[in-house]
């Protein structure tokens, strides 16, 4: 089994910053071009000052590179495997421009976002090729397209919400009624519509809406009782008056309390326990469920989950059978300039 043509692998990730004073710039970075004042961002800033100042983002990923290495290794294949971020140290140029002067000249980009839009698959692609242009393409990156709705994914997500609602189970009783709310991170109505790219059942509600039936199947398999569920968003940002996908989670725990109780997020939005999860679910969710008066029980994320590290080898061993010219590439396509993951920054988000 080989990776040739690429002789490494770089593991793509948002980044976030390690202690207080970076919180700020870091949150410029992500949020350039948005036109989100500072008074803003420092409000949001405040939930990484809830756990010390630093997102636990860079330690997660640091974990999870490596079992992707581990699980190379495991299938004959020696290549380095090293972190490049979007939005903080290491930057996509800091670690190209690196890779460039380790003698690699095509590397495999791995980008820890499941999903297809502009924000978790083009902008990627695009802050990759702007790192490749600064070291005047001395590195080509290829990206490994959105994998949420790999049976892998969907298996080792099924597990999370079976050990989630049994816990919950065990401490409401047999006969209690609970809910089971998927969650992912909220985007502008606009960037959603251009997802996909564009379809309707491509887009990326669509995309999630299938992921959790998928999982929901299988965890009632597991089971022995449907549980009732629906998709929630949360991590809403930006203007007020811009519309993005609905409902909030915390927003659908208070319309159905009273009438269950307890309920069960599962993030399967998100990879790992980032900020999203640690503030969004565990944080102000769970407060939420306490103040309805809701058991509350957070489904785990997979970054630790064998047959997911599993997935993620599997699409980097694709990629480069694609790249060799011995398979086509699966769907959705990831391309040079966002080939059919979606289509151009909405210019309204």
């Amino acid at each position: 089994m080989s990776l040739a043509p690429y002789t490494a692998v770089m593991l793509a990730s948002y980044g976030g910053p390690d202690r207080s004073e970076d919180v700020l710039p870091f949150m410029r970075n992500a949020t350039v071009g948005r036109g989100i004042p500072d008074e803003r961002l420092v409000e949001v800033s405040q939930h990484y000052e809830l756990f010390g100042g630093r997102s636990p983002i860079n330690e997660l990923n640091a974990a999870l590179l490596e079992r992707v290495a581990g699980e190379l290794t495991r299938r004959g294949i020696d290549v380095p495997v090293v972190i490049g971020n979007r939005n903080w140290h290491p930057f996509f140029a800091e670690t190209a421009a690196r890779l460039a002067d380790d003698g690699h000249e095509r590397v495999a980009a791995l980008a820890t976002s499941a999903y297809s839009s502009y924000s978790s698959c083009r902008q990627y692609r695009e802050d990759l090729d702007l790192a490749e242009s600064g070291i005047d393409g001395r590195v080509r990156f290829d990206k490994v397209g959105a994998f949420a709705e790999s049976p892998k994914f969907v298996r080792a997500q099924a597990r999370a919400v079976v050990a989630a609602w049994r816990e919950l189970r065990s401490r409401v009783g047999a006969d209690a009624p609970l809910r089971l709310l998927f969650v992912t991170h909220s985007i502008p109505l606009a960037m959603n519509a251009a997802s996909g790219p564009g379809a309707p059942d491509a887009r990326y509600d669509a995309q999630h809406l299938r992921v959790a039936a998928a999982v929901a199947d299988l965890a009632t398999q597991e089971l022995g009782e449907a549980p009732a569920w629906e998709l929630t968003y949360c991590s809403r940002s930006g203007s007020p008056h811009v519309p993005w996908l609905e409902p909030d989670v915390n927003d659908r725990m208070a319309e159905f309390a009273g009438s269950v109780a307890g309920v069960v997020t599962a993030p399967i939005g998100f990879i790992s326990d980032h900020m999203e999860v640690l503030y969004d679910l565990d944080t102000q969710a769970r407060q939420t469920a306490a103040d309805e008066g809701l058991a509350y029980q957070r489904a785990a994320t997979v970054d630790s989950d064998p047959e997911f590290v599993e997935l993620l080898v599997d699409r980097l061993v694709e990629l480069a059978s694609v790249a060799r010219g011995e398979a086509t590439p699966p769907a959705p396509a990831c391309g040079r300039a966002g080939g059919a993951c979606c289509l151009p920054r909405p210019t309204d988000n």
